[in-house]
């Protein structure tokens, strides 16, 4: 922690609890971002739909009412919507549960596609391209289907908010999707649970030797978060729930040699998107967590993808809690739970950053709750370009009891090259710093929808 006495942070913290009371009290609906809290704080800050008239409050109960509350003119008037109880995505028109089966389309079956495109059959890692016919216009057309049905686009201006703890959002894909030229602006998602984006349509690309001949490995490439960002600013993620159930990974079948992954991020922030703060969530049983940057080349994102994430609670979850490329972005108080060593490939991932440094990850006062075979050192995954994250208050209980670690100095025991600590910027916006001793016990009492 930066030089916060013993004082500032009694006062902060009695100051806290009587807001967060207050809200309590109140209608989530019409709360807004507090001044100070995080990037999505600056500026104008972000009240998403909190002034919406009358004829622009809708209470949602399945996905038809869902799009149109999303859909009502006039374009970027202030909206509320409520969700109240549980929506499906994967549903037609009547509102009658979809399989994937039912997004078929072009001659797609699952058994076909897999058949010609196995690596050990006649075609071996080379069958024809996407031409019209092939199963692979058949699968991209299925995959449009499907993505025509979930899809969320949310406009500016809106707040979206459960009406209770049960509220849920299932298999839906939340997309906050701007351009350049006209980017989306202001919006509020809290106290949902969002459960079970998944892609029925994975496409595989199989790894090749040298000589073209298949490696013996691949990947099965999923679509879909639960929500992103692209060319989107002024953004604030609080009090949800992240997580599969139905889906997860520990059921998927394994085919060609690697799990057939249907799951793309749960919370991913890209294209230049700026401005978020992400407090106070719950991230569980999932791969890829958050991706902030989607690529080493993106000189749009220069100077943007200002996040900050505050009292998140990560469990059993493997990479990207997050991974950042361009940006920077304020890690702090942040509860991390490894409880297998198999599942967890790393939690910051540090990626690629130009010259002169002013991005990155600034880690503070997080704790980490692992089993004992995973150290330190694991907490941080260099990527293509990365060259520092500052680091410092993290507590890791482990092989010994709530103690003081320097994931940093461990991993740079451990790996070559070193990492730096210096990221060349310094966070201003943030409301107060929780003890890291006592932040498994806050964020375990009030993360996640509704847990004031």
């Amino acid at each position: 922690m930066r030089a916060h006495d013993l004082l500032s942070v009694v006062l902060c913290g009695l100051v806290a609890a009587a807001t967060l009371t207050a809200a309590a009290q109140s209608d989530p609906g019409r709360q807004v971002l507090a001044a100070g809290d995080g990037f999505a704080s600056l500026g104008d800050g972000t009240i998403g739909g909190a002034s919406a008239d009358a004829g622009h409050v809708f209470i949602v109960h399945q996905r038809s009412e869902l799009l149109a509350a999303l859909n009502a003119g006039p374009t970027g008037a202030p909206r509320i919507i409520y969700v109240d109880g549980v929506i499906d995505a994967n549903v037609d028109d009547g509102n009658e549960s979809l399989t994937c089966v039912d997004y078929y389309r072009d001659g797609y079956t699952r058994e076909a596609f897999l058949a010609f495109y196995n690596p050990a059959g006649p075609w071996g890692p080379n069958p024809p391209a996407n031409t019209p016919g092939s199963l692979e216009a058949a699968r991209l057309s299925s995959a449009a289907a499907q993505s025509a049905r979930i899809r969320m686009r949310v406009p500016d201006n809106t707040t979206v908010v459960g009406t209770d703890p049960t509220a849920t959002i299932r298999g839906a894909w939340f997309d906050l999707r701007g351009t350049p030229t006209a980017r989306r602006r202001n919006i509020i998602i809290r106290h949902l649970t969002f459960e079970d984006t998944y892609d029925c349509f994975p496409a595989w690309t199989p790894n090749r030797n040298a000589d073209g001949t298949w490696a013996g490995s691949g990947a099965w490439d999923s679509e879909y978060d639960a929500v992103s960002l692209r060319e989107t600013e002024q953004v604030w993620i609080d009090h949800n729930e992240f997580r599969d159930r139905q889906t997860v990974d520990a059921t998927l079948p394994t085919i060609f040699f690697e799990k057939y992954q249907i799951h793309d991020g749960l919370l991913d922030i890209t294209n230049a998107s700026d401005r978020v703060t992400v407090s106070w969530n719950r991230f569980f049983n999932h791969d890829k967590v958050m991706l902030i940057g989607s690529s080493d080349s993106a000189p749009g994102d220069v100077g943007r993808l200002r996040v900050t994430l505050h009292h998140n609670h990560f469990e059993n979850v493997g990479q990207r809690a997050p991974r950042v490329r361009y940006g920077q972005v304020h890690v702090y108080n942040n509860y991390y739970v490894i409880p297998d060593e198999v599942v967890h490939g790393y939690s910051w991932g540090v990626g690629f950053q130009p010259l002169p440094m002013a991005s990155g990850i600034f880690a503070e006062n997080n704790f980490f709750r692992t089993v004992k075979s995973v150290t330190p050192d694991q907490f941080i995954a260099a990527f293509t370009g990365g060259r520092a994250i500052f680091v410092v208050g993290t507590m890791h209980t482990g092989v010994a009891d709530d103690r003081e670690v320097d994931p940093l100095a461990d991993y740079n025991v451990a790996r070559e090259p070193d990492l730096g600590r210096a990221v060349g910027w310094e966070p201003t916006a943030y409301l107060w710093f929780d003890p890291t001793r006592r932040v498994p016990v806050y964020v375990e009492m009030h993360a996640g929808p509704f847990k004031w």
